[in-house]
């Protein structure tokens, strides 16, 4: 019987398969996942949502004539396609900087402070692959609120005031259907600033590991461009801020176009945006996870 045995070729038992390591938009998902189960991910936007909403009923009731801050809010009850674009003048500032901060600047953090960053840098996923996911998902945040505003704004203005031409800084009167192109155009080229501050967010997220201090630092970095660009004396840098390319979606309300003010903030953003994400990156691999 032995012998039968040893002569037989051995049946070994089948070797365990590997896990597949899952694709990077597979893990993307999964962070747009979390970011929709959270609920702090709907503060920023319903606030900046409920802010549009009482500028369009307030201008309702108590609309005056004689606006003189710019084109756009002197023709606010002419057209309702001007209230996005008044809005983004409104947001684009402070307002929306400060909702993508929240969530760029908690991406990581919020992992580190719920011990969970372990268990995913230790899984099959490599970290990589988790960066990739996380600070896309952050910059998918961002977009999605600025053009989840401007669209709550178009349709509350075109609701209140109609779907009109609009009159555009260099006097050109544009169609409505060309005034709602403008409307994304502006957003989408906003977008580029709005995709760097959510970049030092996400670098501050993976250095500090602390929610509030990534948040609170990346909202002080804006306010501390702010205050330079304010100083006499250094008027020479300020086209190199990255808080004055948070209005260089203006060019777009020239005709022609200006595209130079959008052309300088994009390379000019990416001298900000690229090394902050690769240090961050760099940070996350140095990153020792087997004390927690």
């Amino acid at each position: 019987m032995s012998a039968a045995a040893a002569a037989s070729p051995s049946r070994a038992a089948p070797a365990r398969a590997q896990p597949r390591r899952p694709r990077t938009l597979t893990v993307y998902r999964w962070e747009l996942r979390k970011l929709v189960s959270q609920v702090r991910s709907y503060l920023g936007p319903g606030l900046l949502i409920l802010l549009t909403l009482v500028f369009v009923v307030f201008e309702s009731l108590h609309h005056q004539a004689n606006h003189r801050e710019n084109i756009f809010a002197a023709q606010i009850t002419q057209s309702g396609l001007a209230t996005p674009v008044l809005m983004l003048f409104f947001m684009s500032g402070f307002f929306l900087p400060v909702v993508a901060a929240l969530v760029a600047g908690d991406i990581f953090a919020n992992e580190d402070g719920n011990g969970t960053l372990k268990t995913i840098l230790t899984r099959s996923v490599d970290r990589g692959q988790v960066f990739l996911a996380k600070a896309f998902a952050a910059m998918t945040y961002a977009a999605i609120v600025a053009f989840l505003t401007a669209a709550v704004a178009t349709l509350a203005g075109i609701a209140s005031w109609g779907f009109h031409p609009v009159t555009t800084f260099s006097g050109t009167v544009v169609s409505g259907p060309e005034a709602l192109l403008l409307v994304f155009g502006i957003n989408a080229a906003y977008l580029i600033p709005l995709f760097t501050i959510a970049s030092i967010g996400v670098l501050l997220s993976v250095a500090t590991r602390n929610s509030a201090a990534a948040v609170v630092g990346t909202i002080g970095i804006v306010i501390l461009l702010f205050i330079v660009a304010q100083i006499p004396g250094l008027e020479g840098i300020q086209p190199y801020l990255l808080t004055e390319q948070l209005q260089a979606w203006q060019g777009l309300l020239r005709t022609p176009t200006n595209w130079a003010p959008i052309a300088h903030s994009a390379w000019l953003c990416a001298l900000y945006a690229v090394p902050a994400l690769f240090a961050a990156y760099l940070l996350l691999l140095r990153r020792d996870v087997a004390g927690g």
